[in-house]
């Protein structure tokens, strides 16, 4: 039995059924002293049950089911990847290349010495025909080109015709006399004028006497362009 104490209450010291590390329990006369206590019991049993029931109810996915799962969203995914509307490639324009420094003007400087073939496949040397008044023929035979030009040389200067390759085309009936007619087998004076053939038009190197290109006209279509520079080529 307890031992009563002397505000009414009485004392567990002595019983022997309870724990040691409970220490020393006053149990009172009144039940309704513990009225506070029991509430806070319930409080807490009433917690713990309820948190028993969420987990107890807490859906769980077996693996057939996850694998399910995972199958489904995968095939979403690539069903929204196809349908989904893409950008519209961008109008945006790139940026310019970087200019490229010109080429450098032949004017002024010596004529390459170039091999070129006549009719027979001789080798001829360009500058053994100097001074000369050279018509690249490559776009257009130009008839009318070339004999304005025979007509318009001073004495002493030669008229060239040049096509690029090996092969020096036959000669047209009435084509102008004096003419040297030729092949350029390395291309190297088209490769001087820096310029594509154009057709109907000649490009026109003209170079005097010591190998010196006086002027490159590309795309001539009169021989008035380069009237004024023949006198230069005597000189």
């Amino acid at each position: 039995m307890g031992m009563p104490e002397p505000n009414g209450h009485w004392s567990t010291d002595g019983l022997p059924d309870l724990p040691p590390e409970w220490g020393r329990v006053v149990v009172p006369d009144d039940a309704s002293a513990l009225a506070q206590e029991a509430a806070q019991v319930r409080r807490e049993l009433h917690e713990a049950h309820r948190d028993a029931r969420r987990r107890s109810f807490r859906p769980t996915l077996s693996l057939p089911a996850l694998i399910l799962v995972v199958a489904v969203l995968a095939t979403l995914a690539g069903l929204v990847t196809v349908t989904w509307p893409r950008a519209a490639p961008s109008t945006a324009r790139s940026a310019p290349a970087p200019a490229r420094d010109p080429l450098p003007d032949p004017a002024g400087r010596p004529l390459p010495a170039l091999d070129l073939v006549d009719e027979a496949q001789a080798p001829v040397p360009l500058r053994s025909l100097l001074p000369a008044v050279i018509l690249l023929v490559d776009a257009c035979p130009c008839p009318e080109r070339v004999t304005e030009a025979t007509t318009a040389v001073p004495p002493g200067v030669r008229v060239v015709t040049v096509v690029s390759g090996r092969t020096v085309p036959t000669a047209e009936t009435g084509s102008a006399p004096g003419v040297r007619r030729l092949a350029d087998p390395a291309d190297g004076l088209r490769a001087l004028t820096h310029a594509n053939p154009v057709p109907g038009t000649v490009d026109v190197i003209l170079v005097d006497r010591t190998g010196t290109v006086v002027r490159v006209a590309p795309a001539v279509g009169s021989v008035e362009e380069y009237r004024a520079d023949l006198n230069r080529l005597n000189g």
